[in-house]
């Protein structure tokens, strides 16, 4: 029988004034979630959601850098003389990176005067794909791989050399501060195996994040942007494999520092896993990290996760991050 693992990416997060000092999962009526979870435990939460999902999957963390990982996600080229840079929007000001997260109204024009200045970028054959509010993955045949600040929390403001530093201040003076800014830059190289008790997996999302751990680990996956949709693809592939159902959303709208909005999609979430899954057996929910719907910050906190199913874990058991996935699958 296959298993359904539910990622509420960031769903962790601090105590919210406005709701009487309770956090976002305590407020949210899930009626469904409460009624089918039968053991919670605890592991460690990690910064960002590939470090924690790579090893959650396979106990290590990832040989990749986040572009590449999220390159795989989004099926871009990639050979040993590509290196791949996440670009995240952010406004440059008085010295400050500060990363772009309300982008509903400025993503197009962002993604527009990037691409009328992709021939900055000159013969390294550049290959860029947008995704999610004018972020995007860039590829090209450079050698240089900078270590640059990596969002979310403002950081100085480091100038990025070369062309690719050319193009971030060619976009930032004619967005009047506004450019995509490269950060977790890498290249490819070789993973450590997915646990042989998932191996047979196929990650369904909106977010090239989860998507290219699972592309890297060499298994199925599937970008479904609209939320609704993701969940009668999941219940269809869950005949055939294991599925990864990641919920990116609670994530985003936590960077947006909209505690209710987080509420409300936890709610949409669960109203849409009874419609899809009340049959289903099997089922793993889990956090990667919090995200503060205060400050808009990654919080790299103890998470839980839930099974509707009986396991080798305690109710309330600690469980390094490495052995969740061999105990809940024995």
């Amino acid at each position: 029988m296959n298993t359904l693992f539910v990622l509420l990416d960031g769903a962790e997060d601090h105590n919210i004034p406005e709701f009487n000092g309770k956090r976002p999962l305590d407020v949210a009526e899930m009626p469904f979630f409460d009624s089918v979870t039968k053991m919670k435990g605890y592991t460690t939460g990690k910064e960002y959601t590939h470090l924690f999902l790579n090893e959650f999957l396979t106990g290590h963390p990832p040989e990749l850098k986040r572009a590449v990982i999220e390159a795989l996600g989004l099926d871009m080229h990639l050979d040993d003389k590509r290196t791949a840079y996440r670009l995240s929007p952010a406004f440059i000001r008085n010295g400050i990176i500060e990363w772009a997260y309300n982008m509903e109204k400025l993503h197009l024009s962002l993604t527009e005067c990037v691409l009328k200045n992709l021939d900055i970028l000159g013969d390294r054959k550049p290959e860029i794909e947008f995704f999610l509010n004018g972020r995007a993955i860039l590829t090209m045949e450079c050698d240089d791989i900078p270590d640059l600040p990596s969002p979310p929390v403002p950081a100085p403001y480091k100038k990025v050399q070369g062309v690719l530093g050319e193009l971030v201040c060619r976009v930032a003076k004619e967005m009047d501060g506004l450019t995509v800014y490269p950060w977790g830059c890498g290249r490819f190289s070789t993973q450590k195996e997915i646990y042989p008790c998932i191996r047979d997996l196929t990650a369904i999302s909106d977010s090239p994040t989860a998507l290219g751990v699972c592309a890297s680990l060499g298994q199925r996956y599937k970008l479904v942007k609209d939320i609704d949709e993701r969940f009668p693809i999941a219940l269809k592939d869950l005949e055939n494999s294991n599925v990864l159902l990641h919920m990116d959303e609670v994530d985003e709208y936590s960077h947006q520092k909209d505690p209710k909005k987080k509420v409300r999609i936890l709610e949409h979430i669960d109203k849409m896993m009874e419609k899809y899954f009340s049959n289903t057996e099997r089922i793993v929910y889990f956090v990667d990290h919090g995200t503060s719907s205060i400050t808009g910050e990654h919080l790299p906190v103890r998470v839980p996760f839930w099974t509707s199913f009986s396991t080798s874990i305690k109710n309330g058991e600690d469980v390094p991050l490495k052995d969740v996935v061999p105990r809940i699958m024995i």
